[in-house]
């Protein structure tokens, strides 16, 4: 017992998770390399400082870890009671940034402000957290309603259409998967029954597939990954470039700064394919360290989540992790021909200031989560952790463990 008050005493600081602080920071670091020797040669080009997209990299690397420690140091409750006005706010720029003549324009998309010298903003990329949040109040408020029709599957799926539908008039495919990962993660670990959650997913995979059908430049990507080097001047050129590099770098690499591919022969170098630099110039060695760092975030992110001291920091830790694990892969499986092109940036590495901003942020308020769990005692011990595994806060958190429960239908 006096062990426990001695743990609870100790300051907030010595009880976040050390480690998945120093992972981001290691994967932080290691980004800002890579975005320092893949854009030098594009700035040349383009008459600016070679060191132009650092600079401004560094910039919001900044005001990211800035956030990063502010949110670290705020109680993760208190953003329960901005939710349901940022979604509305969020969502709002979603669709304003379509109006021609207010958001800009790039290769056929419509997703960014432009906000002169600071850059240019995407709202996408600040919806994946505002999102998580408010998801994870609004399935906390219903709790075993969740499983109800009425009041949980249809509402949620209503929400789920919308945000969707608005980035696919973003042509943002990227984004919208990632944002169905942070639903689906939510209704799953808020206790959606199984079959509610096969039929959501049954409906997406439909949905994407549809879109990728009718959608001519989505085919053309379907066939590119298919067979990468069928086209490799057209349409394959960018992902048979990016298996040209990162086929180069061997088990070593050339050395960092000596890429080849990034003197303007890969497009998107130092944005979504900024991962073929990285195995370019560290090879094998180096792009293996990469995916380990972020197997490590997602093992701690989830740990995390796992000990936070109720149902919402559950989720909430949880829905975090899981975005950023899925961007990552994502991102690392598009470059690798894994899977077809999907234009999401690889997190805390490619270039991108909102990106950066707000994926540092999210780490932060993981941070606080998982500072309470401890601060409030949360069992180590292993049969403490096995109890504590089969509820949360006094409600089960399985689907099936719900099921058996009343629930008032009227």
């Amino acid at each position: 017992m006096s062990e426990e008050v001695a743990e609870q005493g100790q300051s907030g600081r010595s009880e976040r998770d050390p480690w998945l602080a120093l992972i981001t920071v290691l994967l932080l670091g290691a980004g800002l390399v890579m975005v320092l020797s893949a854009s030098s040669a594009l700035a040349y080009v383009q008459n600016l400082s070679p060191l132009h997209y650092f600079d401004r990299q560094l910039v919001f690397a900044g005001l990211g870890l800035a956030g990063m420690i502010a949110a670290s140091r705020v109680d993760y409750h208190r953003w329960r009671q901005w939710a349901p006005m940022g979604a509305a706010v969020v969502l709002l720029l979603m669709l304003v940034v379509l109006v021609p003549g207010i958001g800009i324009k790039v290769n056929g998309a419509r997703r960014w402000f432009n906000l002169g010298p600071l850059g240019t903003f995407q709202p996408s990329e600040v919806a994946k957290l505002v999102f998580a949040v408010f998801l994870a109040h609004w399935v906390e408020k219903r709790g075993e309603r969740i499983t109800v029709m009425a009041d949980g599957l249809l509402p949620f799926g209503i929400m789920l259409a919308a945000v969707l539908a608005i980035l696919t008039l973003q042509k943002d495919l990227g984004s919208a998967l990632i944002m169905a990962t942070i639903f689906v993660t939510i209704f799953f670990i808020g206790g959606g029954r199984l079959r509610d959650l096969a039929l959501l997913l049954l409906i997406m995979v439909l949905v994407f597939a549809l879109l990728t059908v009718f959608e001519s430049y989505r085919s053309a990507r379907l066939k590119v990954f298919l067979n990468p080097f069928l086209d490799p001047l057209g349409s394959g050129y960018q992902i048979s470039q990016a298996l040209v590099g990162l086929g180069s770098g061997g088990l070593t690499g050339v050395g960092l700064g000596h890429s080849v591919q990034k003197y303007l022969w890969l497009p998107e170098a130092h944005t979504d394919f900024i991962f073929a630099i990285v195995g370019e110039e560290t090879g094998l060695i180096g792009t293996t360290m990469m995916l380990a760092g972020f197997v490590m975030l997602a093992l701690r992110g989830f740990r995390a989540a796992f000990r936070a001291p109720d149902h919402f920091g559950v989720m909430l830790g949880a829905a975090i992790t899981a975005w950023i694990s899925i961007q990552a892969l994502l991102n690392m499986a598009t470059v690798t021909d894994t899977l077809p092109i999907t234009g999401v940036p690889l997190p805390l590495i490619s270039y991108g200031g909102t990106s950066i901003a707000i994926t540092l942020t999210a780490i932060g308020i993981l941070l606080n989560i998982s500072g309470q769990g401890r601060r409030r005692g949360y069992p180590r011990r292993r049969s403490d952790a096995t109890l504590d595994s089969r509820r949360w806060n006094g409600r089960p958190p399985a689907s099936g463990a719900r099921r058996r429960a009343s629930i008032p239908r009227g």
